[in-house]
């Protein structure tokens, strides 16, 4: 297909999966040409928008990556592909290290070599580790699993990368995001997703531990389109945003809320506490005094607009992570999800 060589070129890694396909949304209102590229692991073709251009292949691919900056000139990367498991990924470490950082850093390369204007990466509040909260740009990152080392370590790669190569960046760590094209058939991660699911399976919500863990859980149109118009903005470049809901739940309310969005009788299932942060949440006046934005989702419209995209869809039966590389203290409950 021919490219529109007036419009700003953008390449959208992860374009299939839930927060790249609305990104990809985005650009296209703002007229970019878009490219997507997606080894749909996570993510689904048809949340492609007809208007981008889809590359199925994986950003491990280093040939493949090359042939794509050199067939398209990009302006922007906008880097969302990652799999974000993050209390899993202490048993897929080099599953995790491979897709999330070895893949940034592929193209990472790509760009400085086809002087792509600016690079936008999806970091993760996983990279605090236990900070005090609520959690601030201006702390010392200390990641305490795998997911949220890769995450950091790409963070510092782009620094080291605009400081030798001039390639700018923007970063964002989101938090805890729910919405339509999430992938509700995944155990491992969207405590939003997962619950749905199980009412879709009328099977009871499984917490872990007492359902006490605080977490702010943001709507997806509380951070896509700032990810997408943040290259137009000349004060977010070479900057990193925490970007997510100042209001704070707890697990045992989010499935409350949950069943109540889905019409259902709530039903919880306790299960034995795992290794995570028992809280988790962020400041955002970063974010705030460069974006502006306007309004926030509320939890309760966000999770009925959510549920009624989910009803449609139906519950979803996904494989099992086959590939698990360590099985010492993996939690017995994922052990039993695997089985059932």
């Amino acid at each position: 297909m021919l490219v529109n060589t007036s419009k700003i070129t953008s390449l959208v890694t992860g374009g299939a999966g839930f927060i790249g396909s609305h990104v990809v949304n985005y650009l296209l209102k703002q007229e970019h040409t878009v490219v997507v590229l997606d080894d749909l692991s996570g993510g689904n073709k048809e949340n492609v928008n007809s208007a981008a251009l889809f590359h199925e292949g994986s950003i491990l691919d280093v040939n493949l990556i090359n042939d794509l900056f050199e067939e398209y000139t990009f302006s922007y990367v906008y880097h969302m592909a990652a799999y974000a498991a993050e209390g899993l990924s202490h048993f897929i470490r080099n599953f995790n290290y491979q897709n999330n950082l070895i893949g940034s850093i592929n193209l990472i390369n790509a760009s400085v070599n086809h002087n792509v204007k600016c690079f936008v990466f999806t970091s993760s509040l996983a990279v605090y580790g236990s900070n005090t909260l609520p959690l601030k740009e201006t702390q010392h990152p200390k990641p305490e699993d795998p997911y949220g080392i890769a995450k950091y370590a790409v963070e510092l790669d782009l620094i080291n990368a605009r400081k030798m190569f001039g390639l700018d960046y923007i970063i964002f760590r989101p938090h805890n995001v729910y919405g339509k094209h999430q992938n509700i058939g995944d155990k491992y991660r969207n405590v939003v997703g997962i619950f749905m699911n199980q009412i879709l399976k009328n099977k009871p919500l499984t917490i872990f531990g007492n359902g006490e863990q605080t977490r702010a859980f943001t709507h997806i149109d509380d951070v896509a389109p700032y990810i997408a118009h943040s290259v137009s903005i000349p004060n977010a470049r070479n900057s990193i945003f925490n970007i997510g809901s100042d209001t704070v739940y707890s697990v045992k309310e989010l499935a409350i809320a949950v069943s109540n969005a889905m019409q259902s009788e709530i039903e919880i299932k306790q299960l034995i506490k795992r290794e995570e942060m028992i809280h988790a949440y962020a400041n955002h006046k970063k974010f705030d005094s460069v974006f502006n934005p306007q309004q926030h989702v509320s939890l309760e419209y966000g999770l009925s607009e959510m549920a009624k995209w989910v009803k449609t869809l139906g519950a979803s039966f996904n494989e099992e992570f086959q590939n698990i590389e360590i099985t010492k203290k993996l939690p017995e409950s994922w052990i039993k999800l695997s089985k059932e």
